[in-house]
């Protein structure tokens, strides 16, 4: 029997999380609503028998730009081409888009034959308790004290595309401390850092230089519960020193891939990124 495969419910989430729990993935408290909030009908859910077995994110952002995530099939349900059926209606989701991933390492070979090409490398840095690190510069504020157009701004020279909706779920979500760095009275980054069922992630980390990266990330991991995990692209040196001085260890690494044109991003600018799951 074929299985069944559509857009998983708002109370259908709460599930697809404790699968990536389960995975390890680690995914926070409040993440149902805001990665629902990216695209209301990104998530799908493959049923078998008329059970839940399997889901994929395949999240459109406008009309050029799709993120591939959350890829999972449970347990006892696999080795039987759900997982194909599963890629299949994702791709097909986003179909005329540019599409990127974050696959582990061992898949890249099979993500390449399905047409992706690696771009770069994230590396997933932990520690129990991170160091304050030097040379910060900047004023650091709560996010509700600026304009949303201004995070927006900074936010699309780092992503592909405009994803308001999710940034407005993501930075007002329950537990999450957003902040911002001025310089001149004018925003020059912004951050979040969140809950997660073990300990705290911080992203997306987005500033327009390292100062003002440390200055955020040193407000955004003071008290935050450990382990605090930051993920960041490895092309971008200063992201990678910051974590280094602030005695975080590498943990995980993923294969950042895009069928299609890559991005023209400012990975110069990149810090922490949002989510493995989102882009």
């Amino acid at each position: 029997m074929s299985p069944v495969i559509r857009s998983a419910r708002r109370e259908e989430m709460p599930l697809l999380l404790d699968w990536a729990a389960a995975e390890g993935w680690n995914p926070g408290l409040a993440d149902a609503a805001a990665f629902r909030a990216a695209d209301p009908e990104g998530f799908l859910l493959a049923e078998e028998g008329g059970e839940p077995a399997g889901g994929i994110s395949a999240v459109r952002y406008g009309k050029e730009h799709g993120f591939i995530g959350f890829y999972i099939v449970r347990p006892g349900r696999r080795g039987r081409g759900l997982g194909m059926a599963l890629w299949r209606a994702g791709m097909a989701r986003l179909a005329g888009r540019v599409v990127g991933l974050d696959g582990v390492v061992a898949q890249q070979a099979n993500y390449a034959r399905s047409g992706f090409a690696l771009a770069w490398r994230n590396i997933r840095f932990a520690a129990e308790a991170p160091r304050p690190v030097p040379d910060a510069a900047g004023e650091v504020v709560p996010v509700a004290m600026l304009p949303f157009e201004a995070l927006a701004a900074l936010d699309r020279e780092v992503f592909p595309a405009a994803r308001d909706a999710f940034l407005r779920a993501w930075i007002g979500a329950p537990g999450h401390r957003a902040l911002a760095v001025l310089r001149g009275g004018q925003p020059v980054g912004f951050g979040v850092a969140r809950p997660c069922r073990a300990g705290s992630k911080i992203g997306p980390l987005t500033a327009i230089d390292a100062p003002a990266a440390r200055a955020l990330f040193n407000a955004l991991a003071q008290g935050m519960p450990g382990p605090v995990f930051l993920d960041l692209p490895e092309a971008n040196a200063a992201a990678m020193a910051l974590a280094a001085e602030a005695g975080m260890a590498a943990a995980f690494e993923t294969a950042r891939m895009y069928a299609g044109p890559a991005p023209a991003l400012r990975l110069e600018r990149i810090f922490g990124i949002a989510s493995f799951e989102l882009g």
